[in-house]
């Protein structure tokens, strides 16, 4: 596992807005479920690519794991402590690539949340020396595909699922 040094950070947005990340834990579970109810629910739809209506307890116990050293779960905080964004990296067998996930609080939308909790996630990719990080999207989640084009990701189309695009982006990991 990731030394927790290497996942912490205090980041700041272009907006302004302050946050501090940190890994996920197994006593954050009550703590994710409180963000989830604050999340729209079409975010939750598109995060995780279903019509759920609420996260359940084994997804929460997942997304506060910490046991798995390629799966890792990041909680951003505003100053105030209230949990903004939780995003997560699950990298490959081979070590090379990654799949990102992320949402953010619907109070907190349309700040450089996504932006800067990302673009965090993408340089802790390369970090670990990953060589690509890519996310499924649904195709109607046209906010974070422009986002995630802007970050330059590649976007192409998921071949058997034409309401689904696949975004990509190569990165250029350290010696």
């Amino acid at each position: 596992m990731q030394a927790q040094s290497d996942i912490q950070a205090d980041l700041t947005t272009q907006s302004g807005v302050r946050l501090r990340v940190r890994h996920a834990l197994p006593a954050d579970e009550v703590l994710v479920a409180d963000f989830f109810a604050h999340v729209t629910p079409e975010d939750l739809s598109f995060r995780f690519l279903s019509g759920m209506k609420e996260v359940s307890h084994e997804r929460l116990r997942a997304i506060t794991r910490a046991d798995d050293p390629r799966i890792i779960n990041f909680l951003a905080f505003s100053p105030a402590e209230m949990l903004v964004a939780v995003g997560a990296l699950a990298i490959d067998e081979s070590l090379v690539r990654g799949e990102v996930v992320l949402s953010v609080r619907a109070d907190h939308k349309h700040l450089g949340v996504s932006w800067t909790l990302l673009s965090h996630i993408a340089q802790y990719a390369e970090r670990r020396g990953l060589k690509s990080i890519e996310s499924l999207e649904s195709r109607a989640n046209r906010a974070a595909i422009n986002l995630e084009r802007e970050m330059g990701f590649e976007i192409t189309q998921v071949a058997d699922d034409p309401t689904l695009v696949l975004v990509k982006r190569e990165l250029h990991p350290g010696p």
